[in-house]
């Protein structure tokens, strides 16, 4: 077994336009005051990060390692959460998603995901600069909204939308490959990479690369009632980063999973603060220190009650308190004896 590493904090919603939130300096001095060890970066943020700049200069990458360094934290991943999301972008949601690229390439799809591509490729390029050697990402969708089957798919529908999806990622998991970086799936709804399935369908398509693992994150699965602690069984091999976020999900008999179209406050599944949720922390961690991980373990804040600000202070203890020393002996050593193939064969009866 192996130590999980942490409490870290991604980023991405706290960034702002005020002090300390307004670049990375003035953020990592903020994560370490509140207990956390580690900051996870979204590339999609200029004042944190210039990622064209890190996938070309190392000596920039030191000097942002430095500035971490400087304030009490280390830099654990970094994140292109938007821009992996603009890899693939079915049109009924291009007007929707051109927010998160530059307004040169809004109302072109085709140069979009040229400019989604680019950045994957330098997020490669400055994750090995930085020393690093897992990302986190989405998929992007092609097929989201046939999600429900109604009308029924088309034979071959899905097939075809994963073999799309699978040639737009192989040569940017190919890049990661050359630059020994795991790319990090958060499986999310709205992506057409959710859960273990249509994961498995993308792996399958990529004939198995190695490079396409998993951003585990539990909150995404309690919204789908799917069973969280079950699927570290099944895809611990491939697990290699970690959301810690808290979520619930109270059915009424008004809504259930698909929400109604309720705001986040309403709906039955939302995220919550951690500690305020359902998920099964001590179980989460339990699995993840039995299964090696040794990775981060990293603050989601998103929560439809709970200001950002109290959500992050309270989440550093709360993750610090979950981390397992992981033993180095047995309960029971005290009651064993030395190895001695001679008794052992005597007790077995065979002498």
């Amino acid at each position: 077994m192996k130590n999980i590493k942490g409490p870290a904090i991604f980023l991405a919603q706290f960034a702002g336009d005020q002090p300390p939130y307004n670049d990375l300096r003035s953020i990592c001095r903020w994560a370490a005051s509140l207990g956390y060890k580690g900051v996870q970066i979204p590339t999609f943020v200029s004042s944190f990060i210039d990622l064209e700049k890190a996938a070309k200069s190392k000596d920039y990458c030191d000097e942002l390692k430095g500035i971490a360094a400087e304030e009490g934290v280390e830099i654990t991943e970094l994140s292109t959460h938007l821009q992996g999301q603009l890899v693939a972008v079915h049109p009924a949601y291009g007007d929707l998603f051109d927010g998160f690229a530059p307004a040169s390439v809004h109302g072109k799809p085709k140069e979009r995901t040229a400019w989604a591509i680019q950045q994957l490729m330098w997020a490669a390029d400055a994750s090995e600069n930085l020393g690093l050697d897992v990302h986190g990402t989405f998929s992007g969708a092609l097929i989201w909204h046939t999600m429900y089957p109604w009308p029924q798919r088309p034979k071959g529908l899905v097939e075809a939308a994963f073999k799309e999806l699978a040639a737009r990622w192989k040569p940017i998991l190919d890049r990661f490959d050359e630059k020994g970086v795991d790319v990090c799936y958060e499986l999310h709804p709205g992506e057409d990479l959710h859960d273990g399935l249509t994961f498995e369908r993308f792996v399958d398509a990529l004939d198995g690369h190695s490079r396409a693992n998993i951003l585990y994150d539990p909150s995404h699965f309690v919204l789908q009632q799917l069973d969280y602690l079950q699927f570290i069984d099944f895809y611990h091999e491939r697990i290699k980063m970690f959301h810690v976020k808290d979520a619930e999900f109270n059915p009424s008999g008004k809504a259930g999973v698909y929400g109604g179209f309720a705001d986040w406050t309403d709906r039955p599944g939302r995220f919550r603060s951690l500690g305020d949720g359902q998920v099964d922390f001590k179980s989460i961690f339990t699995k993840l220190a039995t299964y090696d991980y040794d990775g981060w373990a990293v603050l989601e804040w998103e929560c439809a009650v709970k200001d950002s600000e109290q959500g992050a202070i309270e989440g550093a203890p709360f993750i610090a308190d979950h981390i397992i020393k992981v033993t180095e002996k047995a309960f029971d050593d005290f009651a064993g004896v030395d190895a001695d193939d001679a008794f052992n064969r005597k007790l077995m009866g065979l002498d």
